[in-house]
């Protein structure tokens, strides 16, 4: 096939398996991803994930929002902070929990929102995460 302007060089078809694996991430890594499905398979979790990329709340606050025990959100909370998508501060006796400042839980709340084709609330004005930028095309650098 004859390259013409504008075109990819090679289509999808044309890409053999020799290829692909020149690119085949490395087994851990897929070790690391599998983990990272695990902590949002389950729906509770995944809605406490999705409260935590867009504020910042104690567990009292997160067990009314999503009207479970406190015990049971703070197994969740666990969870996700040992996988590292979330993060944790205290003030005083409260714990408060957040999103983690890290690329990996930025890219997984943004493939989330996309998911379930939302925006952040309060994406068009400043964000309180300061995740999105006002068009919506990604996390906002410091």
């Amino acid at each position: 096939m004859s390259r013409q302007q504008g075109q990819p060089t090679e289509t999808p078809e044309a890409v053999t398996m020799e290829t692909v694996l020149d690119f085949l991430p490395e087994p851990e890594d897929f070790l690391e991803a599998a983990d990272i499905f695990q902590q949002l398979g389950d729906s509770s979790r995944l809605r406490i994930f999705w409260l935590l990329c867009h504020c910042e709340a104690c567990g009292v606050e997160i067990a009314a929002a999503v009207e479970m025990s406190s015990a049971a959100v703070a197994h969740h909370l666990k969870t996700l902070r040992l996988g590292r998508l979330v993060q944790s501060r205290r003030v005083g006796k409260e714990v408060y929990y957040s999103l983690a400042d890290t690329e990996m839980a930025r890219h997984v709340h943004r493939v989330v929102d996309d998911f379930f084709r939302m925006t952040c609330p309060g994406r068009v004005q400043a964000h309180p995460c300061a995740l999105h930028t006002q068009e919506g095309d990604g996390p906002e650098k410091p």
